[in-house]
């Protein structure tokens, strides 16, 4: 099982964030490709920081948590998740896709790009590693800017990729 959490950029999220997250996550259950092998549920990330011993309070729901079984290729579910950005004619929000110490920004624009939804995939898919998910360096792998022109690639520092700051497919 792997599992992603997706956030939708507030600033662009025209209909509010929950209502973005809501929308998303029936388009994933409705899809004939991940209905049986992705989970969501909606949740205030605040929960899930104060439960750590940082923030506290609740703005609201703003994380989608999808745990999506082993059958199913991290293409696809990028693939689904650009065609919802589609479906909403310009009303699109960016969304951010975190597996591991590794998160993804969709803007939607990387859909007519193949490299750089192979790009997304590559660094979604590195971040199965062996799980260790603690080692030091200073961010792991890093986007250059260009995967659909806003998208980008950030890795937390968990060591393992090879510290450059580059999307170099080394990540």
């Amino acid at each position: 099982m792997r599992e992603y959490d997706l956030r939708v950029d507030p600033y662009s999220a025209g209909q509010g964030t929950e209502t973005e997250l809501r929308s998303l996550l029936l388009w994933l259950r409705e899809d004939e490709t991940l209905r049986r092998e992705a989970r969501g549920r909606i949740r205030s990330s605040a929960a899930i920081a104060a439960a750590g011993g940082t923030a506290m309070g609740s703005p609201g729901f703003d994380l989608l948590q999808l745990t999506v079984g082993s059958g199913l290729a991290t293409g696809s579910l990028v693939f689904s998740v650009l065609q919802w950005q589609a479906s909403r004619h310009g009303r699109a929000p960016a969304l951010t896709v975190r597996r591991g110490p590794y998160e993804v920004t969709l803007t939607g624009g990387e859909a007519g790009d193949p490299e750089a939804l192979q790009r997304i995939v590559a660094v979604l898919e590195s971040a199965g590693g062996d799980g260790s998910g603690d080692g030091g360096g200073d961010g792991g792998a890093r986007g250059d800017g260009d995967a659909g022109g806003d998208g980008a690639a950030r890795g937390d520092g968990d060591g393992s990729g090879d510290g450059d700051g580059a999307d170099d497919g080394t990540a």
